[in-house]
């Protein structure tokens, strides 16, 4: 037996540290010790087409505080001159020479036959772009006067990066004013609907009895109306001399009003799989009051999921809106909105001859599309049988 060789041993001897980045090595023990919402950003960054959404949603959320800064001109700031101006394309190379970020000037002159203007680009002379610059004055969040812009048309030029309107507005400007209403009443639509969706379906769900019944057939009632002209038949009913603020909050509780009821069934389902587990009927002998366990025990256990049905919701609040405004039923001038914007190119003139005054349609495709693919990616992630 002295001969026989001593087995290896594979005890790793080092110190143990379940905290280390090293994947390879303790992924096994960070996994265990992992809390539900370590697990679920773990899953959500493998969704490439979901993160890359999440930043697209990002950058458009960080502009809304400062949308006067990079517009290049006010929302109602008006160019007499330049009627349904074309867009202006941004260039970098004049004749095979890098002159930086500029625009060719045009000038236009009146077509008699069509009673339009035809405008001419001038590829003669570059405009070079100025950047953190002065232009036209303006008042930051309606509390501080500021004159600096992200970026400011040439001296003596025009910068009309995707065209103007009918009174010479710049529509980049304007979808920019536009991105703070549109993206703003989504969120506003969805913290009311998660109100009455949380506070019904968690009723329902956890008392049970006549009081689920009734809230049943109430979510019935509300979701057997046709929506769009529940909701034209509501905005109408707006007084017409409210302030643009009001509206704006009158759109918003419109919204919220009409899609908590999905919410509210959502949450009854799970109240009511949840309610008879162990953890509630402690809580229940400790003397804890039924708010207290719906607020701090039940919903607390699937808040992820929340956050997912929230995210898919949001771009129903901002279609719902965009259709309202569209119609002339929702927000109006002077209040700049996406849908207010769309509005203004309803007739076929804007498609054959202005084809530019439907660039408000893609803001809308984009952030529509990012949200929906932001909330699939937390909806497979916050699921525990989805791999």
């Amino acid at each position: 037996m002295s001969n026989a060789q001593t087995p290896p041993h594979y005890v790793d001897q080092e110190p143990f540290d379940p905290g280390a980045s090293d994947p390879g090595r303790y992924m096994d023990e960070r996994y265990y010790r992992a809390s539900s919402l370590a697990l679920i950003w773990w899953k959500f960054r493998r969704n490439r087409l979901a993160v890359v959404s999440a930043l697209i949603l990002l950058a458009f959320y960080a502009m809304v505080p400062f949308v006067e800064v990079i517009a290049p001109y006010g929302q109602s700031q008006r160019n007499g001159d330049f009627l349904y101006a074309p867009p202006q394309p941004v260039h970098l190379f004049h004749e095979g020479r890098l002159v930086g970020p500029f625009v060719y000037p045009y000038s236009f002159t009146f077509n008699k036959e069509t009673f339009t203007r035809d405008y001419i680009v001038d590829r003669t002379k570059p405009q070079p772009l100025r950047f953190i610059c002065e232009g036209s004055p303006y008042e930051f969040w309606g509390l501080v006067e500021a004159r600096t812009r992200l970026v400011c048309a040439p001296e003596g030029g025009t910068f009309f990066l995707l065209g103007t309107d009918r009174l010479g507005r710049d529509i980049f400007s304007r979808i920019i004013y536009g991105a703070r209403i549109s993206l703003t009443i989504g969120l506003a639509g969805i913290a009311v609907s998660f109100t009455l969706g949380l506070f019904f379906g968690g009723v329902a769900g956890y008392l049970g009895g006549w009081v689920d019944s009734a809230i049943q057939r109430l979510i019935e009632i509300i979701r057997s109306l046709p929506e769009l002209p529940l909701w034209l038949a509501l905005s109408a009913a707006l007084p017409a001399n409210w302030s643009p603020i009001a509206v704006f909050f009158g759109i918003t509780i419109i919204l919220g009003m009409l899609d908590w009821p999905g919410l509210a069934r959502a949450v009854r389902s799970k109240l009511l799989a949840l309610r008879e587990e162990d953890f509630v009927k402690a809580a229940e002998l400790m003397g804890a009051s039924r708010a207290r366990i719906i607020a701090r025990h039940l919903i607390p256990n699937f808040m992820s999921h929340l956050i997912a049905s929230a995210t898919l919701s949001i771009p129903s609040m901002i279609l719902g809106e965009t259709a309202l405004s569209f119609l002339g039923l929702g927000l109006r001038p002077p209040v700049t909105s996406w849908g207010v914007l769309l509005n203004e190119a309803q007739n076929l003139a804007a498609v054959n001859l202005q084809p530019w005054l439907l660039w408000p349609i893609a803001p809308v495709v984009l952030v529509v599309l990012a949200f929906n693919f932001v909330g699939d990616g937390l909806r497979d992630a916050a699921d525990p049988y989805h791999s």
